[in-house]
């Protein structure tokens, strides 16, 4: 009965991705147990998006390796796809496996008894090319699950296509069985993910289905309170999905559409596949739509070229957009892409700067937006994350809300008012209905 430990860098998609894997070793005997739990072995599913995820992995297996000196430790995922010689030689890792084989370490690791040398199983990222169904089961009240993995697009910056291979889709009726399954649980929220989520539907090469029908046969699934959409690309984000999710019974008012830059000129450099102006359009049909509807936007700052007055024209861009927050990243050069062989590098000083300006604005772009909905009624996914005698939930439209700690409440939805915001940005409430929205 050895015990096994998981750490999991990067995004969603790692998350339910590690969770799955998890469910295998749980299946073969194994006991999930937590990191600092001397385990026999360490699974690390890594990052690659940044070099700082690639520091955070080095770090880990440090860590890994103090809590239990002679435990095996495995590291999978993007950062082990793109350089399994580099990790291979971190002191300490056991063994590193690719994207065609993380999937398959229970199998080729062996009973995991350690060797003389690090394993190494990565194959080239062309061997990709199967689908993996994953999903998480971390807490109670929410699931990510994976319906779409790998990349077709080649933006200059990222190295997720070399990572993960090429775009490839579940079908919609396998995802549907799997959400059924989730719906015997007590999970309340499913988080739809993938790598480039609106892209879903192409199996063995070729395009048989739409994100759009997903999203109409996901509605009709029973005792799943919600969905939320991850994250879709403004290109992809289309009229008839709006439309809806608008009027959709579980579809929740909420967009994460990732943007990169409010410039026609670095939107070119970053070989994106839409203008500013397309993404302002998507906006303001998702407004017109669902006026209450929570819209968020990836950007990044400091990329090649970036001069002064194209980040000035994104800041402006931005400022002006009827969004509710942003996610900003600054950009760090990454091996093996178009990005990282551009002259005219911004210095690290003006990227520290321009991020500081921007993590400014999506404070004041969330506090405006959660000022709007003050004294407007909303029903509250609360969580288990109490802290100082307070718990918090989230709104259909992702406003994140504090009350006093009820235990009933725990994965329970109520209607609630939201009356004010309080000195940490939080909306606290007031209860509307006497009873919660029972499972």
């Amino acid at each position: 009965m050895r015990k096994v430990a998981f750490y999991t860098l990067g995004c969603k998609l790692n998350y339910s991705e590690t969770s799955t894997i998890s469910r295998m070793f749980e299946q073969k005997g194994y006991i999930k147990a937590d990191f600092t739990d001397t385990p026999d072995i360490f699974i690390i599913n890594t990052c690659s998006v940044t070099e700082n995820a690639d520091k955070k992995c080095h770090k880990i297996v440090r860590e890994a390796r103090a809590i239990s000196p002679d435990a095996y430790v495995a590291i999978i995922g993007c950062y082990a796809q793109l350089k399994p010689k580099e990790i291979s030689e971190i002191p300490g890792v056991d063994a590193v496996l690719g994207a065609a084989e993380k999937f398959r370490l229970v199998e080729l690791l062996d009973g995991f008894v350690r060797k003389p040398q690090p394993e190494v199983h990565a194959s080239e990222v062309e061997a990709a090319n199967t689908f993996n169904t994953s999903y998480s089961i971390h807490d109670r009240t929410r699931t990510f699950l994976k319906v779409q993995d790998g990349c077709d697009y080649s933006c200059s910056f990222c190295t997720i296509p070399l990572a993960r291979g090429s775009s490839r889709s579940d079908s919609i009726i396998n995802i549907v069985k799997t959400a059924n399954e989730i719906a015997g649980t007590e999970v309340r929220e499913v988080v739809l993910t993938g790598v480039n989520t609106g892209d879903f539907g192409i199996q063995n090469g070729e395009r048989v289905e739409r994100f759009a029908d997903l999203v109409k046969a996901l509605d009709e699934v029973e005792n799943i309170d919600r969905f939320r959409i991850s994250s879709i690309e403004p290109n992809l984000l289309s009229d008839d999905i709006i439309e809806f999710v608008g009027q959709s019974k579980r579809f929740v008012p909420h967009f994460h559409v990732p943007l990169q830059s409010g410039s026609n000129k670095i939107l070119k450099l970053m070989r994106r596949r839409y203008q500013r102006e397309l993404y302002a359009s998507r906006v303001e049909k998702i407004k017109s739509v669902m006026p209450h509807a929570c819209i968020g936007v990836d950007v990044i700052v400091g990329f090649p070229g970036e001069t002064k007055e194209d980040f000035l024209e994104t800041y402006q861009f931005l400022n002006e957009l009827n969004i509710s927050y942003l996610h900003v990243f600054t950009y760090s050069e990454r091996d093996n892409t178009l990005a990282a062989t551009m002259s005219d590098s911004v210095n690290p000083k003006d990227r520290a700067e321009r991020s500081k300006m921007l993590h400014i604005l999506s404070d004041k772009k969330r506090r405006k937006f959660y000022e709007e909905h003050l004294s407007k009624e909303y029903r509250v996914l609360f969580e288990n994350d109490v802290e100082n005698g307070m718990m918090h939930g989230f709104t259909e439209n992702y406003i994140r809300v504090t009350a006093k700690y009820d235990p009933i409440l725990i994965n329970e939805i109520k209607k609630v008012r939201l009356t004010a915001i309080n000195d940490r940005g939080l909306v606290e409430v007031e209860d509307v209905a006497e009873e919660v929205l029972a499972h």
